[in-house]
């Protein structure tokens, strides 16, 4: 789900920033993420456009290939709908893959930029040496 390379990069290269700039994807996220699927109910390829592209573009940032090719694929429908004047029903499968993706993501994005999670030992047991 997540290139381990891109990630290590992107931290290395915001450095005190990182955490802040994560978070920032965590909020962005949630936003694009429900305004994706607000836009497919109201069937308006318009309005899913930017949302999908600016998630696109800060999931490839972290490395998140995945959901950066979800959102890319959901920008290149709604902008083919939008030259046709179709309807986006074609983006609908990619649309309801969006948001558990997005999830399973962020988790994984979040646990690895908090280094105390990996740290923490298990109630009652001793850590490992």
């Amino acid at each position: 789900m997540v290139d381990w390379a891109a990630f290590a990069q992107a931290r290395s290269q915001l450095g005190a920033n990182f955490v802040r700039i994560l978070g920032y994807f965590h909020e962005d996220g949630v936003k694009s993420v429900a305004r994706i699927e607000e836009a497919m109910r109201a069937g308006n390829a318009a309005a899913l456009v930017l949302p999908a592209h600016t998630l696109k573009g800060e999931a490839h940032q972290f490395g998140a290939e995945p959901l950066a090719d979800c959102a890319a694929a959901i920008e290149d429908i709604a902008r083919h709908c939008v030259e046709h004047r179709y309807e986006p029903s074609e983006a609908l499968k990619h649309v309801v893959e969006l948001r558990p993706l997005f999830e399973a993501t962020l988790a994984l994005l979040e646990r690895e930029a908090n280094p105390l999670v990996e740290r923490r030992p298990a109630f009652g047991r001793r850590p490992a040496v």
